[in-house]
């Protein structure tokens, strides 16, 4: 690769420096001006070039894609990525709700290391016993670490009926076990609604584009079939699409400023409110490790406006926000913007929601939600919490 390529990569790296990441007054002109900073990245392109044992499998583009992780990487955020044209694609399956592969949600963690966020209700991954907090160390017997998530979910997915090896160690007992699970098509019913005698069970697996308009209609028909309360189930939910939490809140919730994204200068750049009709029908929410963002939001404003009673276990606490930024070529940026607070003014980032009543599920538990209500200790307790209300 000639100089020239590689100083047109320093040169988009320069952009995205002055685009996206001005968190203070960086200039090119200060960036220039370091020699040093522009001759190590030449003299690297060059050793790297004339000493690689497999040099010539080296690709131009593939070097300035670890160019561009390697810059955003330096700044220690698990959340902020470079994503590569081919990753900003799949960007848009998180939305969709619909995708081939064993159904996990994964999270780059502080730690280093791939951590599961929660697995999909039903999935795969679920049926094979992946639990929230378990880390993946290997996929296929290939190593991967936070650095290399996008890379990890992209072998976690394939074709329906191929199966994938998955080494983890466990979160509760911190030993290695290794799983191979069969890939689905997955299909995320972001809603699931049913009924528990004369009380409404409404599950949120995770906020996709359809889910609250899905939420409302199903809190709808419990409230005219004469439900006495409803139970919300987020156990498991790993967030998604803001606005869809803010109208199940508008639902569910009196007039408040339901969450608001502040700024790395503190200030409010967004502030989300609800208007003052609702369903005030009785109920209670249903959280645990595995619950995170969006799902954290509308839990911590349940909370205080002391709407309902938590149940569960702490939440995951992820309660910052990432703006994609769109670059030439259809690569792009995520990049952490902003933080969440709840409506008194609490962050929920890296503390979680915690519950009013602490519950722990049995170790022999074959699930959670209605179809294991015999052994889900959790959907027990909420079942008579809210009896007693």
């Amino acid at each position: 690769m000639k100089n020239n390529k590689f100083l047109k990569i320093i040169a988009v790296v320069l952009l995205v420096i002055t685009t996206a990441f001005v968190t203070r007054m960086i200039t090119i002109r200060q960036v220039l001006s370091s020699n040093e900073n522009f001759g190590k990245v030449i003299v690297l392109e060059k050793y790297l070039r004339e000493n690689y044992l497999y040099n010539k499998d080296i690709k131009d583009e593939n070097l300035e894609a670890g160019l561009l992780k390697g810059l955003v990487a330096g700044l220690g955020d698990p959340y902020s990525q470079y994503l590569t044209a081919e990753e900003m694609a799949k960007l848009s399956e998180t939305t969709t709700g619909k995708f081939q592969g064993i159904g996990v949600i994964i999270s780059p963690d502080e730690d280093g290391t791939v951590t599961v966020i929660s697995p999909i209700k039903g999935s795969p991954a679920d049926r094979a016993g992946v639990e929230s907090g378990d880390k993946i160390l290997k996929i296929n017997g290939k190593d991967f670490s936070a650095e290399k998530i996008n890379e990890a979910s992209k072998e976690m997915r394939g074709e329906k009926g191929t199966s994938v090896k998955i080494l983890l160690l466990k979160k509760k007992n911190l030993k290695t076990e290794e799983v191979e699970i069969k890939r689905e098509e997955i299909k995320i019913d972001s809603i699931i609604k049913d009924k528990i005698g004369d009380l409404g069970y409404i599950g949120i697996t995770m906020f996709d584009e359809e889910t609250g308009k899905d939420f409302v209609k199903a809190l709808n028909e419990l409230t005219s079939e004469g439900v006495k309360g409803i139970i919300l189930d987020m156990r498991g939910n790993p967030g998604g699409v803001v606005d869809a939490a803010v109208e199940i809140g508008d639902a569910i919730l009196p007039k408040t400023s339901f969450v608001t994204l502040k700024d790395n200068k503190g200030e409010v750049v967004q502030d989300y409110k609800l208007d003052d009709k609702y369903n005030d029908i009785k109920m209670v929410v249903l959280v645990n490790e595995g619950s995170a963002s969006a799902s954290e939001i509308l839990a911590g404003a349940i909370r205080d406006l002391d709407r309902a009673k938590i149940i569960g276990k702490t939440s995951y606490g992820k309660g910052v926000v990432q703006n994609v930024m769109s670059l030439p070529g259809g690569d792009g940026l995520k990049l952490t913007t902003s933080e969440y607070f709840t409506p008194s003014g609490k962050s929920i980032n890296k503390k979680g929601i915690v519950p009013d009543i602490e519950v722990d599920l049995p170790d022999d538990v074959e699930g959670i939600g209605i179809d294991y209500k015999d052994t889900d200790t959790q959907l027990q307790k909420a079942i008579e919490v809210i009896n007693e209300k």
